[in-house]
């Protein structure tokens, strides 16, 4: 697994929940910090980019020093690889996420705006990388229940397992949390696509809802009989019913895309908000690539 810093309090942070994480798995953990964007595209034949050429070695090698100090405090013995890699955080956090099985970063890093809630590193992972991301943010030492985003959706369904695993390895309850409105008949697919049609049979879809959340629990639940589940149907506005839901958990899992938004966006306006919003930390997992 892996883990991006860039020596902000938020990415340190995130690296001892990433060692946390590691310990829990018994999996090496690789600590990543990309430092700067080469100039340009380099010549044939002519080294790569290095803070040695610019006299900035001694900063990167005392971050990177800092993130493996934090790890070992929290988590002794696990085994940790440090990597400096020169280009955008984007693309080389994107490239490591296709040998991970999990990306862990913080909220918000060094760049940015002041005003910003979460990283627009976080943001492009999650809608971009191909391992399952944990963004680091919310309470500190969250306890409680791992909490599952039910949406229903194809797509959806990576993070079902990924959600009973999670639960299964930390020993907690599961809490899967399927909201319903009465928008909920159709998906607003595009610009050119009629708005749907408030439903009116509320019970008739009640009940088609239940059915969504009651299989797919159905479909995990053989696989994982120790994790104890609890299923909470909720009639509500989505974003807000689920940021509340995380409210007492420890770590909330989402699907990158849901049944409503555009076709074709890589990341939901639901998971967006939950990462931006959550009272815990949150994990994105996207569809599986083929």
């Amino acid at each position: 697994m892996i883990v991006g810093v860039d020596g902000s309090p938020s990415s340190l942070h995130a690296v001892e929940v990433a060692a946390q994480e590691a310990r829990l798995r018994g999996a090496p953990l690789r600590i990543v910090h990309a430092f700067g964007q080469p100039p340009g595209r380099l010549p044939t034949g002519v080294p790569p980019w290095h803070p040695a050429d610019h006299g900035l070695e001694p900063m990167v090698h005392g971050t990177l020093v800092r993130a493996e100090e934090r790890a070992h405090e929290v988590a002794p013995g696990i085994e940790i690889d440090r990597s400096v890699v020169a280009g955008d955080a984007f693309e080389v956090l994107e490239v490591e996420s296709r040998s991970a099985s999990l990306a862990v970063v913080g909220s918000r890093g060094l760049g940015g705006f002041a005003g910003l809630l979460l990283g627009s590193t976080a943001v492009h992972l999650a809608a971009h990388g191909t391992c399952p991301l944990l963004v680091v943010r919310g309470r500190p030492d969250p306890l409680g229940a791992v909490v599952l985003a039910v949406d229903g959706s194809g797509a959806g369904e990576a993070a079902v397992g990924y959600a009973f695993a999670e639960a299964a390895l930390r020993a907690a309850p599961l809490v899967a949390v399927h909201v319903w409105n009465t928008w909920n008949e159709r998906a607003y697919e595009g610009p050119g696509d009629p708005l749907p049609t408030m439903v009116v049979d509320t019970d008739h879809l009640r009940e088609a809802e239940q059915r969504v959340l009651d299989e797919t629990v159905a479909r995990w639940q053989p696989t994982y009989p120790q994790v104890t589940v609890e299923r909470r149907l909720l009639r509500a506005r989505t974003r807000p019913a689920l940021i509340e839901a995380s409210r007492h958990a420890q770590l909330l899992v989402t699907g990158a895309r849901g049944r409503g938004g555009f076709t074709g966006l890589l990341l939901g306006s639901v998971s967006q908000a939950l990462l931006h919003h959550a009272h815990c930390p949150v994990t994105v997992v996207r569809e599986s690539r083929k």
